[in-house]
């Protein structure tokens, strides 16, 4: 059976602790793959690697790690295809979708190859007689990231793109789910000439996460999945005098508004909702249907359940593959088969393809759902999408708001006036326009908001470069070369 061990030093290391994890394929159920899970003192070895490293990467011109990443953008780009089916095999998701996925994370690290314009500090001549002033960004040392296994390939390029560029080594500790696209990318790395400990990739479970969070010689945590999680990971690492960054869950709804185009809006939920199996926090879960058009959106969405093909990623005509284990599946499932009995209507039932091989639920649609409901309060991360009714636009809105996740929004109007508004009114970070599924482009920056995010910087673009710098300000005089003499005396503004 296929052994997945540990990225040290651009090549593969065996792991010694001894534990490993069974990596399955989502689609058949069946084991296809064991990896190494770290112990307490082979995390410390990478670290050390990593720190070791630091010394001379921060010391390599901007120039040269431009010329890396440029070379590295080339080679995901060549080999984007084989990573994509990566992606599927371990995750289950289709291959357009993966290949979505990819190049979503491509953009992340073509923005980093113009990091070099972005690290230039300010000048103030003549701060004082004969004083100037300047600011300066320089990287933080060793640092870590924790990633989900919805995204094995995208997020880590969230992280490591920008945190690379701005002079930092850096730990990645994916999921033990899905481990192989990390290592694909470590050797794209390597290919495109990453010096030795640079990049390291270090599997593992909770043992190598605490001690990431605890390790003193690991500057920040990058970290992206549930709730729960995030709140636990932003609280021990900042404990432990880390800069942190967690994003968490989110129940992103989506209102419609009486004048929208009805049959977009129904487009655009059944896609949003269901497109990798729903397992993204970015999804569309909850539909606010203002009365008056709820039961002819309803029907629309009903009606375009059925056409949507759900099968592996081995299935050319697939566009939603499973879930990605037993377990998850069989809580997604839950939330279906409980909403009659809370009072909610369900409308498609999907749980019957839980019963076949591999980790498959068909799409659900339930309507009727209110706060106080499992369906409505917690995240379901699946093929599930859930209707709530509303009066009007400002229930629609009070409900957003009153929500605990602060992820992703949007609206569908024709209306230019009421969607000004509400971006203006509503206490989420990212939002949409007719447009289902507001990632920002990778020169913007990712992260929501209230339970969404941990810390205050979000992930990638303009703030990725800030949460992977600290500034540093530098008063400097010179002694008059007419005179060769030096007044230590603090500098008097004149």
């Amino acid at each position: 059976m296929q052994r997945i061990s540990h990225w040290v030093n651009n090549k593969v290391v065996a792991g010694t602790s001894g534990n490993v994890g069974k990596v399955y394929n989502p689609a058949t159920g069946e084991v296809q793959a064991e990896v190494d899970l770290a112990s307490v003192a082979e995390v410390d070895a990478v670290v050390a690697v990593a720190k070791e490293a630091f010394v001379t990467w921060r010391a390599t011109n901007l120039s040269r790690r431009a010329e890396i990443m440029f070379r590295m953008r080339e080679l995901v780009d060549a080999n984007r295809k084989e990573l994509a089916n990566i992606v599927s095999l371990e995750h289950g998701k289709v291959p357009s979708d993966a290949m979505g996925e990819i190049a979503r994370g491509l953009e992340n690290i073509e923005f980093a190859c113009g990091i070099p314009a972005m690290l230039k500090g300010g000048y103030s001549e003549q701060a004082s007689g004969g004083v100037d002033v300047y600011s300066i960004r320089q990287p933080l040392g060793v640092v870590a990231g924790i990633t989900p296994f919805n995204f094995p390939a995208m997020v880590p390029m969230w992280m490591f793109a920008n945190a690379i560029m701005c002079g930092n080594t850096f730990v990645l500790k994916p999921s033990e789910k899905d481990p192989s696209a990390a290592m694909f990318v470590a050797d794209l790395l390597r290919q495109a000439g990453l010096p030795e400990g640079v990049f390291n990739v270090v599997h593992g479970d909770k043992v190598s996460v605490d001690r990431l969070l605890e390790h003193k010689d690991v500057q920040s945590i990058s970290f992206v999945g549930s709730t729960p999680i995030a709140k636990y990971v932003y609280e021990t690492g900042t404990k432990n005098g880390k800069r942190v960054q967690a994003l968490g869950g989110a129940k992103n709804h989506m209102l419609v508004l009486p004048d929208a185009d009805l049959d977009m809006a129904a487009d655009a939920a059944v896609s949003a909702a269901y497109g990798s199996a729903g397992e993204r926090c970015m999804a569309v879960s909850v539909v606010l249907a203002v009365d008056s058009v709820a039961d002819a959106l309803v029907d629309k969405l009903k009606s375009r359940i059925p056409n949507i093909k759900v099968g592996p990623g081995t299935d050319p005509a697939a566009e939603m593959g499973p879930l990605i284990s037993r377990e998850h599946r069989d809580k997604v499932a839950s939330f279906v088969t409980n909403a009659n009995a809370e009072g909610a209507k369900v409308v498609v039932d999907g749980t019957d393809k839980a019963k076949d091989a591999g980790f498959f639920l068909n799409p659900s649609l339930i309507d009727n759902v209110k706060p106080g409901m499992k369906c409505y309060d917690e995240e379901i991360f699946g093929p599930v999408l859930t209707v709530m009714r509303v009066k009007s636009y400002q229930e629609g809105l009070d409900t957003i708001n009153a929500n605990q996740f602060g992820n992703g929004t949007a609206i569908f109007t024709r209306d230019g006036g009421v969607a000004r508004q509400f971006q203006f009114d509503v206490q989420v970070g990212m939002v949409g326009i007719n447009v289902p599924i507001p990632v920002p482009v990778s020169y913007y920056s990712f992260g929501g908001w209230k339970a969404s995010l941990f810390g205050d910087q979000h992930m990638y673009g303009p703030e990725g470069i800030n949460f992977f710098t600290r500034g540093k300000v530098v008063t400097s005089r010179w002694p008059d070369p007419r005179t060769s003499s030096v007044n230590l005396g603090f500098p008097q503004n004149r």
